[in-house]
C-alpha cells in the first residue's frame, strides 16, 4: 500500500484549516494510507475530516519519528522550512512536495507568500505539484457524541498567544448581557485556561455549571460546538471549528488579519469577523492593540438573533449612568 506521510505538527485551528488540502491528498491518492504527523490529541478531530487515515503523534518539529519504510509521497503542510523539510527529508520519501526553500535548491516548490490564506496556501502547493484542492472544502463531519449544551451560546475566551486574547473582564461583559437576555451561555477552553474560563464565568454572574473549560474531550467540544446557537471567541480553533460546522460566530481578531486566517468569504453572514486593522506580534505576551479596540458593545452588536427591545434598555441605561 502506498504511504503518503503528512506534516503538519501544530495545533486544532492549524489542522482545520489544512482540511481542503487534505480532502485534495485523499482525491488523489484514493488507495494510499494517508498518515498525519500531528499532536495525539487531535486523532478524533483528524478522523472527522473523513481523508485522513492515522495520526503520527509528533508535538512539533524535529519530533517526526516515522516507523515504517520511506513513504511514496511526503508534503510539507507545516511551514516554509528549513526545518520542516528536514524532518520530512529524514523519511526518505520518494516524493517531496513542499514549497521551494533556498537550503534546499534542488526541491521544486512555490515560493512561500506571507499575503494569502492558510487554507488558499496549502492549495496552491498542492496545486503546482498538480493535485487539486478546493479551499472552501472546510466542513467536517459532526462527532458522534452528544453536545453537552445544546443550543447554547459558546464564549471562548482563551487563545495561544497573548497578542490574541480579548480581556476576560470584556468577555464576562458579553456573557452577562446574553445570559440577561435568557440564553444559556457556557464558558470554554483547555484544562490550563480554566482559571480563565472562571473568572470571566464569575465576572458575568454564571454559576460552576457554566464552566466547561478542562471538562469536554476533543470529540465532546466538537459537538459543543456543532449543536452550539453562536460562538464567541478570538483567532482560536473554537473559531475554526464553527466555520467548519457553519455555526453562527463573532471572531475577534488581532493582530493577525482575518484574510489569512478568518473564514472564507461567502458564508452567507454567519461569521461575523471584527478586525481593527492593526498589524503587531502575534506571538506578543500582551493583547494586541488592534484587538483592544473592539468593545464589548461592538460584539453584542455583532451577535445575530438579538431583538431591538433586548438592545435598547442597555443602550439607554449606559447613558444614563
Amino acid at each position: 500500500m502506498t504511504d503518503v506521510l503528512v506534516l503538519r505538527a501544530l495545533g486544532m485551528g492549524d489542522l482545520l484549516v489544512s482540511v481542503p488540502a487534505l480532502r485534495g491528498l485523499r482525491r488523489a491518492f484514493p488507495r494510499a494510507r494517508l498518515t498525519l504527523a500531528a499532536p495525539a490529541g487531535l486523532r478524533p478531530l483528524a478522523a472527522l475530516t473523513g481523508a485522513v487515515d492515522d495520526v503520527l503523534p509528533t508535538t512539533g518539529l524535529g519530533d517526526l519519528r516515522w516507523p515504517g519504510p520511506p513513504p511514496e509521497v511526503a508534503v510539507n503542510l507545516h511551514g516554509s522550512g528549513p526545518q520542516s523539510i528536514d524532518d520530512l527529508l529524514t523519511t526518505r520519501p520518494a516524493r517531496l512536495l513542499t514549497h521551494a526553500h533556498p537550503v534546499h535548491p534542488t526541491l521544486a516548490g512555490p515560493a512561500w507568500r506571507r499575503d494569502v490564506h492558510e487554507a488558499e496556501r496549502w492549495c496552491e502547493l498542492l496545486g503546482y505539484h498538480g493535485i487539486r484542492a478546493d479551499r472552501y472544502d472546510l466542513a467536517i463531519a459532526k462527532p458522534d457524541v452528544v453536545s453537552p449544551a445544546p443550543g447554547a451560546v459558546v464564549v471562548h475566551p482563551g487563545a495561544a498567544y497573548g497578542s490574541r486574547r480579548w480581556p476576560a473582564d470584556r468577555f464576562a461583559a458579553v456573557a452577562r448581557a446574553l445570559a440577561a437576555e435568557g440564553r444559556q451561555v457556557v464558558v470554554t477552553g483547555s484544562a490550563g485556561e480554566a482559571e480563565l474560563a472562571r473568572a470571566v464565568a464569575t465576572g458575568a454572574g454564571l454559576g460552576e455549571e457554566a464552566v466547561l473549560a478542562g471538562r469536554t474531550s476533543v470529540l465532546e467540544f466538537a459537538a459543543l460546538v456543532a449543536g452550539a446557537s453562536l460562538v464567541i471567541c478570538g483567532d482560536t480553533g473554537a473559531g475554526h471549528l464553527a466555520t467548519a460546522y457553519g455555526t453562527p460566530s463573532v471572531l475577534l481578531f488581532g493582530p493577525v488579519t482575518p484574510a489569512q486566517w478568518g473564514p472564507p468569504p461567502g458564508t452567507g453572514g454567519r461569521h461575523a469577523v471584527l478586525w481593527r486593522g492593526s498589524f503587531a506580534d502575534p506571538f506578543a505576551d500582551e493583547p494586541d492593540p488592534g484587538l483592544l479596540r473592539i468593545t464589548p458593545a461592538d460584539v453584542l452588536a455583532a451577535c445575530p438573533d438579538r431583538t431591538v427591545s433586548a438592545r435598547r434598555p442597555r443602550a439607554a441605561a449606559a447613558s444614563a449612568s
